[in-house]
């Protein structure tokens, strides 16, 4: 009961060495084994609880994967790793939330949606102080809002991208692969939100995020916290070039584009450029007249 009741109230351990916060002295007391000082890597400097942990982190750096899934192929270099992997072909979710019923494959999966219920977010942006639920969400956004290096290129038509990830669902424009599919029908998606925000329109599955003031539904967490923003008027991302404001990083990269001078999009009929990708195809079937005049 008191656990159930430190859901709501949020993490109260703090670790004394590098300060994370856990809801039970449970989770803290597991925690503490990493800053163990009694089995290091002489490559990184990395310590563990067991000589067995050093051994399987060291293949990492040897590139050793002995552990292979027998449905994919893929291989691990450890084998909780492999057993983690297999849930994804076999559906088994063992971690439920006590608070909404979700469940989860990983605990770690779990402990990341609690802070949902929670509203921690212990991961805070040093350049704007803008705070997250989760460390991946503050690494891209640090890539996206506070970063222009774009590393990735794109081998069919040398677009740059910030990220592997965001390269990796471009090329699928080019190859056509929809890799995400339907387990109820025929349908399938090139990107996993697609596919997710599909099956809770069209078949139910999944949770809605629900705006407790306008009652309005979203698939995700993500989209709810941006829309929460508007009721708020909060608007985190600032414009370095006139420091306007917006609620989205989405609707500051599209007005960042006005302090330009580079049109990217050219008309391939008329060969007239454009700043924006709306206003290219607006002006496309205007161009070629597929759109009617009183649409202009």
């Amino acid at each position: 009961m008191n656990e159930r009741k430190q859901l709501h109230t949020g993490p109260q351990y703090s670790c004394t060495q590098c300060e994370k916060r856990f809801l039970t002295r449970r989770y803290l007391k597991a925690h503490m084994t990493v800053h163990s000082t009694k089995y290091k890597c002489t490559e990184c400097g990395k310590c563990f609880q067991s000589n067995r942990s050093l051994t399987e982190h060291r293949r990492g750096h040897s590139g050793e994967k002995p552990f292979e899934c027998t449905v994919c192929s893929k291989r691990f270099t450890r084998l909780s790793d492999l057993v983690r992997h297999s849930r994804i072909h076999s559906g088994e979710k063992l971690y439920k939330c006590q608070l909404c019923d979700k469940v989860y494959s990983r605990s770690s999966h779990l402990n990341r949606h609690m802070r949902v219920h929670t509203g921690d977010k212990p991961y805070k942006c040093s350049l704007c102080n803008k705070s997250f639920n989760q460390s991946g969400h503050l690494k891209r956004h640090k890539r996206h809002v506070h970063s222009n290096r774009r590393p990735y290129d794109c081998r069919y038509c040398g677009k740059l991208f910030k990220s592997s990830g965001d390269l990796k669902r471009h090329v699928y424009i080019h190859t056509g692969a929809k890799p995400y599919s339907c387990r109820h029908c025929s349908d399938s998606f090139t990107q996993s939100h697609h596919l997710k925000r599909y099956l809770l329109k069209s078949h139910n599955e999944g949770t809605w995020f629900t705006c407790h003031i306008c009652q309005k539904k979203f698939g995700s967490s993500h989209c709810l916290g941006a829309h929460l923003r508007r009721h708020k008027g909060v608007k985190p991302y600032i414009c370095n070039g006139c420091q306007m404001r917006f609620f989205t990083a989405s609707e500051l990269k599209h007005h960042q584009v006005t302090h330009s001078s580079v049109k990217k999009f050219c008309c391939g009929w008329c060969g007239k450029e454009y700043k924006h990708k709306r206003s290219v195809i607006h002006h496309f079937k205007t161009c070629t007249g597929t759109l009617p005049f009183n649409d202009v």
